[in-house]
């Protein structure tokens, strides 16, 4: 068995790695550290979980009786946090924050997307798991990139569910303000076009092109839905050929000739795409949950990997019937 252990327990990506963890046949949760609520059963804060566990959050952290550390912390604090304590070198680790996604120098966390990485996952210490937008965003891109074909500008519009912005309440995540309403923010600014354009440039070396990417505020909780076009001169049917073959080998990446929705992949590991050609733009929609394969269910993936599983073991969820 796996022995795992969570830094910072108490938001939505870490009350969905306790749920798979917990029911993941190859791990034992051995704790779940949260200093602001250090002694509360886990189910005061994840009501979810009522019926499936009795443990505790702790402020105490047991290296030695566990294999693999999943950080859920704020973006910033691992980084702060590794600095500042002795981590046992041997022992895996999958951050969930910005921390370390871009390369650097004496950065040897490898970028955490299986569909782009998978080897190197499977021989890393350290795993950096890529950011919800950009893991949407990166899927529908990667074999057009692999082909050397992204050559254009880029243009994004992808909408986000509330929990993209965390558990603390804001002015923007609200009910009340969230409720029939969307918003866009961080127009062509926004912190995940950096790993998006390295991985990119990782499979087209002379990767150049503007990414003009427009998020939305959505009025739902979860799930990311992108819509993405550029130029393209090949016909539909080679761009689906193009995709299938990129994917072909990978199992929570679908290609559907069929329009999409967000349903399609809630509460999955999914991640759905659709091709349309329309004159000399090809259209690429891309959908995820955004707190599973854009977050806690790619972890996961990765610590399969690390550790010689099957991938998809412990990820089998069912999306929504409607």
């Amino acid at each position: 068995m796996i022995k795992a252990g969570i830094i910072g327990g108490a938001g939505y990506t870490a009350g969905e790695l306790i749920r798979i963890l917990l029911n993941h046949p190859q791990v034992e949760l051995v704790f779940v550290n949260s200093t602001s609520n250090a002694g509360n059963k886990m189910t005061d804060v994840h009501g979810g979980l009522l019926g499936e566990t009795d443990m505790l959050f702790t402020d105490q952290l047991p290296y030695e009786k566990i294999d693999v550390l999943f950080f859920c912390s704020a973006h910033g604090d691992t980084k702060k946090f590794l600095e500042s304590n002795n981590v046992p070198d041997n022992l895996k680790i999958v951050d969930l924050s910005t921390d370390y996604r871009h390369k650097a120098e004496g950065n040897d966390f490898i970028y955490g997307l299986p569909e782009l990485n998978k080897e190197d996952i499977k021989k890393a210490k350290h795993i950096a798991n890529p950011g919800c937008f950009a893991t949407a965003i990166q899927m529908a891109l990667l074999p057009l990139a692999k082909a050397g074909l992204l050559n254009s500008e880029i243009h994004v519009s992808a909408i986000t569910g509330s929990t993209g912005a965390g558990v603390k309440p804001s002015a923007t995540s609200h009910f009340s303000w969230r409720e029939n309403n969307i918003s866009v923010y961080k127009a062509f600014g926004h912190q995940h076009l950096t790993e998006i354009k390295q991985s990119l440039a990782q499979l087209q070396p002379n990767f150049e092109s503007e990414i003009n990417f427009i998020p939305v505020r959505g009025n739902f909780t979860r799930g990311i839905f992108a819509s993405i076009y550029l130029d393209y001169n090949g016909t539909e049917q080679e761009a689906y050929k193009l995709y299938n073959d990129f994917y072909k080998d990978e199992p929570f990446t679908f290609v559907s000739e069929k329009n999409i929705d967000l349903k399609q992949v809630v509460n999955t590991n999914k991640c759905i795409l659709h091709i349309e050609k329309h004159g000399n733009k090809l259209l690429i929609l891309s959908c995820i949950d955004n707190l599973l394969k854009g977050a806690s269910g790619q972890a996961v993936q990765n610590m399969n990997l690390i550790f010689d599983l099957d991938e998809t073991t412990g990820l089998k969820l069912k999306a929504n019937a409607f």
